[in-house]
């Protein structure tokens, strides 16, 4: 399908994420055109706490989308939007839909008591019977407890609760509109219902007016205002698509969409990762978080996660090479792909423990550690330590989600975290098979989303067949095996030692 020659009907992603906003276009045949990044920082004004200024997620998805449109020209047609990114993070707006304080991200660790007085309320059990999810610090259901108790003039004047995705799709259509993974994200969703609970936005003190409506994830949420459209170089018309979670959009561009016979598990290898798999029923498992199916009415995706993956390279790749005076640039992660890969398996016995956001999702007082150093390790050694730490975690995520579903059967790797040498060691350290999906599949699966709103594809199937690209498979080494045992056996109990809990920081007190 065609706008003549040179140019041709696209779909377009606008993820809004954790290091910055992009826009991707794709052509309605699945293959990937063009994409325009624009970057924004995260603050770390305390322990634990990190924040992003809401404004910024605003300006840089428009000015993404912009860019993405002139980069397209003239001849492409931009047949839907459909917008994902980061979650649970939020901004209160006031009535003027303005924020009124820097948003909390999703590894912001400061509401741990607002989340136990949830737990306490309510009991575990019941609440993720409801929601899907056990409140922590991470929803943002304790992040408004937190701004309830602490910032009392901030939640008096909030109208309007809205995560990233959110504020983007408002600013786009002006109407508030929430998808239903999106909603889930905030621990406040009857999962089975795909609604507000009425029961626990009370305990907060918020009515349900004071967030946005929910849409299934497929459904067209809007058009484009036409003041906007004209801004950006769009026609009138252009249909917005409520989209979904980054790591849920990553699922559906990962084709891991239906319950089968096989039992493939989506990773979105990013700033973090996610880890999500498909079930016809929520899971009893309390650490198994749930969101809708978002291409189904029925069904549901299950969700695990690691806050710090990509990040912890980030971190090396700075550290080790770029210095204090740059950001590190695509030769930097080379230089440590290619250490890492230089290494011993095994990475000279060190055991690293890459949890360097001041606390993990599910575990606020966990901190990071390396242990076993030696004069004789260099840069090489601890970078492939740091590329095992992670795998093991990604090993200790996929027997979660066993525990209560059936064995993982292939982990689908996609984002910038998709390195050739890491997904072997992912395969070597869990002994399955590791596929590289190429390109991004959250931008993937939003624009299937996107396709599915405007009536490009007749299901998730036909979506699937036009945009999941895999892109390389390692298979595990059962050379490493044993090797491989006996480090996630000693990365286990590092987890599990008093070094690595945050002694007056953030343990059993809320800043």
């Amino acid at each position: 399908m065609s706008t003549g020659p040179g140019g041709a009907d696209v779909l377009v992603a606008v993820d809004v994420g954790t290091s910055g906003a992009r826009a991707s276009a794709f052509e309605v045949s699945g293959a990937p055109g063009p994409e325009v990044r624009r970057s924004y920082p995260t603050f770390l004004p305390a322990e634990g706490w990190a924040e992003q200024d809401a404004r910024r997620w605003r300006s840089a998805a428009l000015s993404a989308l912009g860019g993405l449109v002139h980069a397209l020209g003239p001849r492409s047609r931009v047949r839907a939007v459909a917008v994902t990114g980061q979650c649970p993070s939020v901004v209160p707006l006031d009535r003027r839909d303005r924020p009124l304080r820097a948003g909390l991200i999703y590894r912001d660790n400061r509401a741990t008591q607002a989340a136990e007085r949830l737990r306490e309320q309510f009991g575990d059990q019941k609440l993720h019977d409801l929601t899907g999810h056990v409140p922590a610090a991470f929803h943002v259901a304790a992040k408004i407890g937190w701004l309830r108790a602490h910032e009392p003039d901030v939640f008096a004047a909030t109208r309007r609760w809205v995560q990233p995705t959110d504020y983007v799709a408002l600013a786009l259509t002006g109407q508030a509109t929430t998808d239903w993974s999106m909603a889930a994200a905030t621990a406040l969703l009857d999962l089975r219902a795909r609604r507000w609970a009425p029961e626990l936005l009370g305990s907060l003190g918020v009515d349900e007016a004071a967030f946005p409506a929910i849409v299934p994830s497929w459904t067209i949420a809007g058009e484009i205002r036409p003041a906007v459209a004209r801004r950006l170089g769009l026609p009138d018309g252009v249909p917005v698509v409520a989209g979904a979670g980054d790591s849920i959009a990553c699922a559906l561009g990962a084709g891991v969409t239906a319950v089968s016979g096989s039992n493939p598990v989506s990773e979105m290898a990013g700033s973090s990762s996610c880890f999500n798999s498909v079930v016809a029923e929520p899971l009893p498992d309390l650490d198994v978080t749930h969101y809708p199916s978002i291409t189904e009415p029925s069904g549901y995706v299950t969700e695990v996660g690691i806050n710090t993956t990509g990040e912890a390279l980030d971190w090396l790749a700075q550290l080790f090479y770029a210095g204090p005076s740059r950001a590190p640039r695509q030769a930097d992660y080379a230089r440590l792909e290619r250490a890492a890969a230089a290494a011993a398996p095994g990475a000279g016995g060190l055991v690293f423990a890459p949890v360097l956001g001041d606390g993990e999702r599910d575990d606020p007082a966990l901190r990071g550690a390396i242990t076993g150093l030696s004069l004789r390790h260099d840069r090489g050694a601890v970078a492939r330590a740091a590329l095992e730490g992670i795998a093991c975690g990604v090993r200790a995520r996929l027997e979660t989600l066993a525990r209560t579903s059936a064995p993982a059967t292939e982990l689908r790797v996609s984002g910038g975290g998709a390195l050739a040498v890491w997904n072997q060691i992912k395969a070597d350290v869990t002994g399955i098979p590791v596929t590289r999906v190429a390109g991004d599949s959250t931008a993937a699966g939003a624009a299937m989303l996107a396709g599915l709103g405007a009536g490009i594809y007749r299901d998730a199937a036909e979506a699937v067949a036009a945009g999941y690209r895999p892109s390389g498979r390692a298979e595990p080494d059962p050379a490493h095996r044993a090797l491989y045992d006996d480090l996630y056996q000693r990365y286990t109990e590092l987890l599990a030692a008093p070094v690595v809990r945050a002694g007056a920081g953030l343990a059993g007190k809320e800043l």
